[in-house]
């Protein structure tokens, strides 16, 4: 195996875990972030069987498991009606289905970060990336903001997001997103702590619960809390005032009122938007995108770290294997092409039955669709499709879920 000058742009999930595995494998490599210390954006994610997989291999699934809060069930009620139309048990699977961890992103960054410090991967930060240029030789430079570069590389990693400067504007910004608090576990309140719990009126309202375990500085555990909103109906919300909103929410879910007593401002609340994109070509002549960068979606099947692990897992793979920068972006690429594809195609399917002003769709899923998931087997695709189990997408990759 060649061993190559690469760079990674991006510290989270994606950069972080890609820095670490190819660093691993003997490549000189390089992060580099905007931000002037590294740190992450947003509350809480799911990690699932396929993520765990990944950090199973590089030694870092037992400091996740103890960080997180093991997640066995999502259980989702339409308001008023009570009916529930979401009922996802991980051990419709089997025995050795394991389960999905619900974590604070800022422990999973945490562990990543610690990870790649321990490993004298050096990281340059405070450089804004704004372009990877190609030379004649077929390495890149990388460009910043502020008119400086570095360079050559032969391998630039693309893990800027979703909003990276480094691939082709694609898609587009989905008119719901979500807003975030990182609160108090509620003890006593009745809330399952290894369930994702929810509650919808029609598509357009919809409030969550998720168990987060214990992030970096909390004195006990969490619960990551989260609201469901148009983007442009976000500033209506500001001016209608905090104390109109928790009377919505605890009409809608009165147990929610020991978490929404945490909430002393707006500010507390972090919007979160999201978009449903995917480039085409993912690699380039000495270029690749990773998570976000390459595929980007609403979080309805909680699948955003967790793709960015395989393919950075895809990427050291491919690289692993091959003896030339082109040949590995293009195996890497071809591991998960087919799984990027079909939950691509899932998230946009799903999406407007929970995020969405659709009267008629809702009132399927209510109706129709939330009572038939509960019979075999609907229980068991639909346990598969959260766990991201459907399509075997770990097969391509040489890992096994448990």
């Amino acid at each position: 195996m060649r061993r190559y000058e690469i760079a990674v742009a991006g510290c989270g999930p994606a950069g972080l875990s890609a820095a670490l595995m190819l660093a691993r494998d003997g490549h000189r490599v390089t992060l580099f972030e905007r931000f002037d210390v590294p740190r992450p954006i947003g509350s809480g994610l799911m990690i699932q069987p396929t993520g765990l997989a990944v950090l199973r291999t590089m030694g870092l699934a037992e400091p996740v498991l103890a960080a997180g809060a093991r997640i066995e069930r999502l259980i989702g009620e339409a308001r008023p009606s009570g009916r529930t139309v979401l009922d996802v048990r991980y051990s419709a699977l089997g025995p050795k289905a394991g389960a999905g961890l619900g974590i604070h992103r800022a422990a999973l960054f945490s562990i990543l970060h610690e990870a790649v410090l321990a490993g004298a991967i050096p990281i340059e930060t405070g450089r804004t990336i704004v372009a990877a240029e190609p030379g004649s030789d077929g390495r890149r430079r990388l460009r910043f903001a502020d008119g400086t570069g570095a360079g050559p590389f032969d391998l630039v990693v693309d893990a800027l997001g979703s909003n990276t400067p480094l691939a082709p504007k694609t898609g587009a910004a989905l008119a719901y997103g979500a807003l975030w608090a990182s609160l108090d576990w509620p003890d006593g309140a009745g809330f399952d702590p290894a369930a994702l719990a929810q509650r919808y009126v029609r598509a357009s309202v919809m409030v969550g619960v998720l168990p987060i375990g214990r992030p970096p500085g909390a004195e006990g555990a969490q619960a990551a809390f989260f609201w469901s909103i148009r983007l442009d109906r976000l500033e209506a919300w500001r001016r209608a005032g905090l104390e109109a909103w928790k009377a919505e929410v605890l009409t809608l879910w009165p147990e929610t009122g020991a978490l929404l007593d945490q909430i002393a401002g707006p500010d507390q609340l972090t919007p979160a938007r999201y978009h449903h994109r995917t480039v085409a070509a993912p690699a380039q002549p000495g270029l690749i995108h990773l998570g976000d960068a390459w595929h980007s979606a609403s979080p309805q099947l909680g699948q955003g770290a967790n793709m960015a692990l395989m393919d950075a897992f895809a990427l050291a793979k491919g690289l692993r294997e091959t003896d030339a920068v082109a040949d590995g972006l293009e195996r890497a690429v071809s591991a998960r092409r087919r799984h990027v594809r079909l939950y691509q195609a899932m998230t946009a399917l799903f999406t407007p039955v929970y995020q969405s002003d659709s009267r008629v769709l809702p009132l399927l899923r209510d109706r129709v669709v939330g009572p038939a998931s509960r019979l075999w087997p609907a229980t068991v695709i639909q346990a598969a499709m959260v766990s991201g189990l459907v399509g075997s997408p770990l097969k391509p990759l040489g890992l096994d879920p448990g």
